[in-house]
């Protein structure tokens, strides 16, 4: 007979537990061996252990360092992707940063990694894909933090890369193609005490690269020779300031620039001065607008100066967009595991950005919430507090909803799958988006 969708449900959560050790050991190995975005070859290898162990199929490679296994179910109805990311960022103060890049897990990357494992364990180790109707892809994808924007322009420029960011180049690739949806999940803590969220929004964003261009001179016997790019920068800095009081709150722009370098020498009037930054906001108009004013203010100081300024923009991402019925399942999850007190359906609106929301323009995607970290997100005082929660808890939600999207004929995800409207078609996003 059958199982009901309960007792496959028991079945993935025995199977976590079961491998409550090795899921633990994945996630605090990867916590402290942190690999920038397209450069996550030993967290790859890590994933891929698992796949092997498991004798699930793999292909990895993807987008450089991106790795899927692939679940079958008894019928081919529906093809649903769980996901989890393989880069940290860089944090160069934390404890446990890599002394040569300075990257450190300091947004909970480990434990997504390690609830993927976790799914793998539950849907590839038991008998469960044999009940549903419907396959999985495990994915390991890389380059969610835009880190590195430099760096990551070099590779589009050397033709090995298109996007700067690892879900938008494998939607160049294909790799959705036959995707009907994604469900994921992102650790950090939420408001009121609570442990986990169904479900959360967050904004979009473009990166720019500014090069100013002066001319050198000795900076104390000729200065009037020179043309001081770096006067240039804090001129433009300045003007991009100046415009924060037209930026509306209903927007959620955010401008925060850095200067990657501020000359050569000090006795050098400085000629080559590049700065890096995001123009964040929760709607595509908005951030036109803004990114207009910011690119205008750069230019104002290279022109009061004398200088050359060069703005290059490289396509961020978008905001993301809830599906609220997959919501729905994870949020009865959550408080199946969790309870009822300790989640809520959807957090407050995220200030930071993934490229998850480029995803969420063209399939259904869910992005829920675990806690089990503490300090702020993206700084040196980050550290894991509850492994049971990051790991294994958020393990077992992701496998539950997968099981309630592909029980009985795939039903759930066909609907959601039918009811969804897409932002725009994978055409329309690389044409448009691609123009960056």
């Amino acid at each position: 007979m059958k199982p009901t969708k309960q007792e496959l449900k028991d079945m993935a959560i025995k199977a976590i537990d079961d491998k409550r050790e090795k899921i633990a050991a994945l996630g605090d190995s990867i916590f402290v061996e942190p690999e920038l975005g397209y450069k996550e070859y030993k967290t790859a290898d890590k994933i891929k252990a698992v796949f092997s162990e498991l004798g699930i199929p793999y292909r990895d490679k993807l987008a450089l360092t991106g790795v899927t296994g692939s679940l079958k179910g008894s019928q081919h109805k529906a093809r649903i992707a769980v996901m989890g990311e393989l880069d940290a960022l860089i944090t160069t103060a934390h404890p446990y940063a890599d002394p040569t890049t300075g990257a450190a897990h300091t947004c909970g990357h480990n434990c997504m990694i390690a609830a993927l494992a976790g799914v793998a364990y539950a849907l590839g180790g038991t008998e469960i894909m044999q009940h549903l109707d419907g396959d999985i892809e495990l994915m390991a994808v890389p380059a969610e933090e835009f880190v590195e924007i430099a760096y990551r322009k070099s590779l589009i420029d050397e033709g090995k890369i298109k996007f700067a960011g690892g879900k938008q180049e494998l939607i160049r690739l294909g790799e959705f193609d036959k995707v009907d949806m994604v469900i994921m999940q992102h650790n950090g803590f939420y408001e009121n005490g609570k442990l986990a969220c169904a479900a959360y929004s967050s904004t979009g964003f473009v990166g720019k690269l500014i090069r100013y261009i002066g001319r050198a001179a000795h900076a104390g016997a000729s200065p009037h020779l020179g043309i001081n790019a770096l006067n240039a920068a804090n001129l433009g800095l300045m003007a991009v300031s100046m415009q924060r009081e037209t930026f509306q709150d209903k927007d959620s722009i955010r401008v925060h620039p850095v200067i990657t370098k501020g000359g050569d020498l000090v006795n050098v009037v400085p000629d080559d001065v590049r700065i890096e930054t995001y123009v964040r906001g929760n709607n595509i108009e908005a951030m036109r607008d803004a990114e207009m004013k910011v690119d205008r203010s750069f230019k104002a100081g290279s022109d009061a100066i004398g200088a050359q300024c060069i703005i290059e923009t490289l396509p961020g991402y978008l905001p993301l967009v809830i599906c609220n019925p997959l919501a729905d399942l994870m949020y009865a999850n959550e408080v199946q595991i969790l309870g009822e007190e300790n989640v809520i359906h959807t957090a407050t609106p995220m200030k930071g950005s993934t490229d998850a929301g480029d995803l969420s323009y063209l399939i259904p995607l869910l992005h829920a919430g675990f806690g089990g970290l503490k300090g702020d997100m993206h700084s040196k005082d980050v550290t894991m507090v509850d492994k049971e929660l990051a790991y294994i808890a958020a393990a077992k939600c992701l496998a539950m909803t997968a099981i309630d999207l592909l029980y009985d004929g795939a039903e759930a995800a066909l609907s959601i799958k039918k009811d969804y409207k897409p932002g725009m078609t994978k055409e329309q996003y690389l044409k448009e988006w691609g123009k960056l």
